[in-house]
């Protein structure tokens, strides 16, 4: 009555629901619901709506509640909120920093001509200047001798092995943003990301908001630290500004609280540097793109692994198929395993490469029929014979590989796509290509489809256009050929009608 439903139909339904998920949680990210009645008593409005007259104020102190003592290194006396600048100016550092202390920065948004401690109405972020990691090895130099490169790293090493401590390092750049739209937030359903960045005053009968100031950690990059130590009397800071739209603001605090937490779970400076670098130097809608395209990915991975080996499980000849070819692939897939492994690649990538090297061994083992026979704690291997249709397959196999002999020396870096003459000379000869598993070959080929759409989209945004891709049918339909079940085009039809 029902009709069973297959694993791939339930693999395909959990993805899909996992992509809407994930785009509505993203979506809630993203977007606010504003306020429906702006003369309501339940709207929150902006104080920046009244254009009020605003000062930038930045300064240094060793705590980050300013109980040591604060010195101003910078401030913006007209700070228009809709400006953006870039300053660069050098900063005093104090005797404690120098000798690996702290520095800590507090930014004041503030009424212009007024100190900030006694505005009322300012707002403020503290943000640290430094932080810590292992200073970098010394340099080797082929022109220094042994001696003294070990010199130098005795040094480092503190002289007697001492295992080198994370020192002090300079953070060059600080970089601030300001929502400037006027939005209307809604008292009763404030996100509680914003909330956290929202400070609230009453006038009357109204709710106003301050600005809403943001300091961008994620901005922090390893390749912009500088080294301190107790010589450095100064050093360079750049103090960047921009508005930023309050959907990427929401998004910017939970990527910053994510690293954060990494961090706080043993990440060092490096790694978190590493994460930082996916959001900050890649553009948001071509990052949303590589989740989607990653997401398919490992969805058609999945397909091709499933789909080959039910394909290879009920295959008991080798008619039609080049053994040869299979044997080189496993060879090639093991070598780009190892080298993946080597690289420490991303997961994504070298787990599907691990079931993948997997897969084309068991594969190797089927095409040349080996059996294992345990005889106590020693294997035994076991060749099984071959029939006649498949001795006239190998004959042509081999006829294939002695022609590819001649090329394969000079065409050695073409070493993958060489080796899959041996099938495609088969297939010539048989005038058939009945034989090979046409869905895991078609998964595999969208899985390069979906890599060569993001080349292509690279090339494109660089001026260049989209690649066209040309197909030509080199064999007629053959409607009596069987598929992998063993059943032909023509006796489909009469099968499902025998089932009804």
């Amino acid at each position: 009555m029902f009709q069973k439903t297959s694993l791939t139909t339930i693999i395909v339904g959990v993805f899909i629901v996992y992509v809407l998920h994930t785009c509505w949680v993203m979506y809630g990210i993203v977007y606010t619901k504003p306020c429906e009645k702006p003369k309501g008593d339940s709207c929150i409005t902006p104080y920046l709506a009244g254009k009020p007259r605003l000062q930038l104020s930045i300064y240094t102190s060793i705590r980050p509640n300013a109980e040591g003592g604060h010195s101003l290194i910078h401030k913006e006396e007209e700070f228009d909120v809709h400006t953006r600048f870039e300053r660069l100016i050098n900063v005093s550092l104090p005797k404690k920093t120098r000798r690996n202390g702290t520095l800590y920065a507090m930014v004041f948004v503030h009424q212009a001509g007024v100190m900030p401690w006694q505005d009322p109405r300012q707002v403020h972020l503290v943000t640290q200047l430094t932080t810590y990691m292992l200073p970098k090895p010394p340099e080797v130099s082929l022109i220094q001798g042994q001696d003294e490169h070990l010199q130098q790293e005795r040094q480092s090493t503190g002289g007697d092995g001492e295992q080198v401590r994370p020192v002090s390092h300079w953070r060059s750049r600080l970089t601030l943003n300001i929502v400037a739209e006027d939005f209307l937030f809604d008292r009763d359903a404030l996100p509680s990301d914003v909330h956290r960045y929202m400070r609230v005053f009453n006038s009357g009968k109204k709710m106003f908001y301050l600005p809403l100031l943001f300091i961008d950690e994620l901005s922090n990059r390893v390749k912009d630290l500088m080294e301190i130590n107790s010589s450095t009397a100064e050093l360079p800071l750049t103090i960047s500004y921009d508005t930023i739209a309050l959907g990427k603001l929401r998004f910017w605090i939970h990527m910053q609280d994510a690293v954060y937490s990494l961090q706080q779970f043993g990440f060092t400076e490096k790694d978190a540097d590493e994460i930082k670098g996916i959001f900050v130097d890649t553009n948001l809608y071509f990052l949303a793109l590589t989740f989607f395209v990653a997401a398919f990915h490992l969805l058609f991975d999945f397909l091709a692994f499933k789909n080959d080996i039910s394909f290879w499980k009920h295959k008991k000849s080798m008619v039609g198929m080049s053994s040869k070819a299979v044997l080189w692939r496993c060879f090639s897939t093991i070598v780009i395993f190892l080298y993946l492994l080597d690289e420490q690649t991303s997961l994504l990538v070298l787990i599907p490469a691990g079931i993948g090297s997997l897969i084309e061994v068991w594969k190797v083992k089927k095409a040349f029929k080996i059996y294992v026979v345990w005889k106590g704690a020693v294997p035994q291997f076991l060749f099984g014979k071959s029939d006649e249709s498949e001795r006239r397959t190998e004959e042509y196999d081999s006829l294939a590989m002695k022609y590819l002999s001649y090329l394969l020396y000079p065409l050695l870096y073409a070493f993958g796509f060489l080796f899959m003459l041996p099938q495609l000379f088969v297939n010539y000869k048989l005038k058939s290509v009945a034989h090979l598993p046409w869905k895991a070959f078609m998964y595999k080929k969208v899985c390069l489809f979906v890599y060569s759409f993001i080349l292509a989209l690279r090339r494109s945004t660089h001026g260049k256009q989209l690649p066209t891709c040309k197909f030509s049918m080199l064999y007629p339909v053959d409607r009596t050929r069987v598929n992998e079940y063993g059943v032909s085009y023509d006796e489909e039809p009469k099968r499902k009608a025998h089932k009804d």
